[in-house]
């Protein structure tokens, strides 16, 4: 049956509160593959989540500031739109609708959008880099629990990364504009919030009780570990 046969209300996506565990508590951390969604709510969700990706990208492509960097845009959104695919594949291969699972999904994620709008072309950059980087690394993570042969199939197109592309480009303009460096610093730094909103938004929680958060913080401890390893790259501070 499918997933979107009844419109289900608005899902509240709650502020992450860490709790600290006393010194003699083991904490046992959470496996994503626990909280995994069932595959047409994953595929929904990181099908839109990719078509998001790739208006950010065609819009830093039209307001590039050098042909230089048009083309390696080009080069990025060729690489997102081959993961938008293959998940519309997938989607299809399950036979729903792409349409339709994607569309319970276009209201947050379009906000989500709106929210980490970039104010020039080397913020939307930033945003495409931090957002679509994290948000795919949790994607991978999270098709843990999927079937084994939709989760290979789906994390061998999600693999496909061009951040490369995307921290050269980044890396000159900030090389030949030094003063970029703080005010790109602090936009990644605005971005991550949200980012983990939409990541937390994502899992499945059974009969919509909380998991014990103390158990997801390591989970979302590793996402911020690989943004700052993002952000060295580029030189800023994360």
């Amino acid at each position: 049956m499918s997933l979107f046969g009844r419109r289900p209300r608005p899902v509240h996506v709650p502020k992450l509160k860490p709790r600290r565990p006393s010194a003699d508590q083991a904490v046992n951390r959470v496996s994503l593959a626990e909280l995994t969604p069932d595959l047409p709510r994953y595929l929904g969700q990181a099908a839109y989540l990719q078509l998001s990706n790739v208006e950010t990208i065609s819009g830093a492509i039209a307001s590039s500031p050098t042909t230089r960097d048009k083309v390696a845009l080009t080069r990025v959104a060729k690489v997102s739109l081959g993961k938008l695919q293959g998940l519309l594949d997938e989607i299809e291969r399950g036979g729903d609708t792409p349409e339709e699972l994607m569309e319970y999904f276009a209201a947050p994620i379009d906000a989500f959008r709106a929210a980490t709008r970039g104010a020039d072309w080397y913020e939307t950059v930033v945003t495409s880099y931090i957002t679509a980087s994290m948000l795919t690394d949790f994607f991978i993570s999270l098709a843990d629990g999927l079937p084994a042969a939709p989760r290979e199939r789906i994390q061998a197109v999600l693999s496909d990364d061009p951040s490369p592309i995307i921290v050269k480009q980044l890396s000159a303009a900030i090389e030949a504009e030094p003063v970029l460096a703080s005010r790109l610093a602090l936009w990644g730094r605005r971005l991550v919030g949200d980012t983990l909103l939409v990541a937390r938004s994502s899992l499945s929680v059974p009969g919509r009780v909380a998991p014990d958060e103390a158990r997801l913080e390591p989970v979302f401890t590793e996402l911020i570990a690989a943004h700052t390893r993002r952000m060295d790259a580029l030189g800023l501070t994360a």
